[in-house]
């Protein structure tokens, strides 16, 4: 049975080419446009494997929703992956913190991100 992966981009074209990418390869993609829509997500399934997430997105942005992720006892053993354009030390580090398994820059390798995905949710 393939892997559920929660992909969370406020950027339908990011949504849309990190989907090909881990759909490619056999996992189910699951879309949220903002934190608050994922943890929309995560409240009705419990079959996401992962969790890839921008940290630029309005109403909530991803290392807020990292750290609701890591306070809900159903869900804070749920890997997490940054996805974004920032590269300060201080996001990195707050999201380090809050339990995040990797950090990756856009534009993304596709190989790289495969890669986290089979280590992180297993494979499909």
């Amino acid at each position: 049975m393939a892997k559920n992966i929660l992909l969370v981009d406020d950027s339908k074209t990011v949504r849309v080419q990190v989907g090909a990418a881990i759909r490619d390869k056999g996992y189910n993609v699951v879309e949220a446009s903002d934190g608050l829509e994922a943890l929309a997500v995560l409240e009705k399934r419990r079959d996401i494997a992962m969790v890839i997430s921008d940290v630029n997105m309005p109403g909530m942005d991803g290392l807020e929703l990292l750290e609701a992720i890591q306070r809900r006892p159903d869900c804070a053993k749920l890997p997490v992956v940054i996805l974004t354009t920032e590269a300060r030390q201080q996001l990195v580090d707050r999201a380090k913190g809050a339990g995040a398994k990797g950090w990756m820059i856009k534009p993304f390798n596709p190989q790289v991100l495969l890669a986290a995905v089979q280590k992180l949710a297993g494979n499909p």
